[in-house]
């Protein structure tokens, strides 16, 4: 197996940051011009560099860096082995559901009231202004839109978020730690908490749980990517075909039911699949072998 270059963990932490720093601001500077104005295409389109900017480029540019042979299969771009670990990841998105809608409605319904008042308005203010903007880049009704917003909302942050929080994140905890499961609660943390939106961090920390198992235990981040797309892109569909008056839902709760046997329920099948696909790649000698060894 490859090595990574002899550098401390503190070089290589600084090294990442430099890179991320950079990519950060000259995606902000191009966003900034593109958005000038009001013009929803131009504001996607600064969106979506701004999302490569942070969160693809630098993953790429700091394994290239660091790394001495194929960078990209250290990274994480790895055969899913075995395939059918993509059927059970795209099972658990769907199963999942009950539980996901769970902790929407519970983060949702947190407050602080008296001396923390003001913290409770700020939040549910930036919590607001996100909703706003996302769905002012969602309202779309034409099939160019659709596809538009599937590259833009659904597949750059999918793969860029990927790459960052499990591909970087979730690997370099993985070897410092020893523990995969507690690299993948806390890069799961960390990715719900950098999107700054207090009222959905459980729902999406639980995503970040489930997306982070799924690459661990099938050892690519091809898995966790299309499962994260299929998340993102569900909901550009649903938003599309609502705006078209296709159907009539709430997108934001697709899929809730104050049902607490089916909440429960899809908490103990989703678990099971999460043990089931470990516990068969485990027996087949195919968990986390590479993981330790990059």
């Amino acid at each position: 197996m490859n090595e990574i270059f002899n550098q401390s963990t503190g070089m290589r932490v600084f090294l990442y940051f430099i890179i991320l720093l950079v990519c950060s601001l000259l995606g902000a500077l191009a966003s900034a011009f593109l958005v000038i104005g009001n013009n929803d295409t131009l504001l996607k389109i600064g969106q979506g560099i701004s999302s490569a900017m942070m969160f693809i480029v630098p993953p790429i540019v700091y394994y290239c860096l660091t790394w001495k042979d194929q960078p990209m299969q250290a990274l994480g771009f790895r055969k899913i082995s075995p395939a059918w670990l993509i059927l059970a990841g795209l099972v658990l998105m769907f199963i999942s559901l009950p539980v996901t809608n769970q902790l929407t409605t519970w983060n949702e319904g947190l407050k602080f009231g008296g001396a923390l008042q003001m913290l409770e308005d700020l939040l549910k203010n930036l919590e607001e202004t996100a909703e706003a903007l996302t769905e002012r880049m969602l309202n779309v009704s034409t099939f160019g839109g659709l596809l538009f917003n599937l590259l833009i909302i659904a597949l750059i942050p999918a793969v860029g978020e990927e790459l960052t929080f499990r591909g970087v994140l979730q690997q370099s905890l993985t070897r410092g730690m020893k523990n995969p499961h507690v690299a993948i609660w806390l890069s799961a943390a960390i990715f719900s908490f950098i999107h700054f939106q207090f009222y959905g961090f459980l729902p999406r920390m639980f995503l970040g749980i489930i997306l982070g198992y799924m690459f661990y235990i099938s050892g690519s981040l091809w898995t966790s990517i299309i499962m994260h797309f299929l998340n993102n892109g569900t909901a550009v569909v649903l938003y599309y075909l609502n705006n078209k008056g296709v159907i009539d839902i709430d997108v934001d709760h697709f899929g809730s039911l104050q049902n607490g046997w089916l909440v429960a329920g899809s908490a103990v099948v989703t678990t099971g699949l999460i043990v089931w696909s470990w516990w068969r790649n485990k027996k087949g000698g195919r968990l986390h072998s590479h993981l330790f060894s990059v």
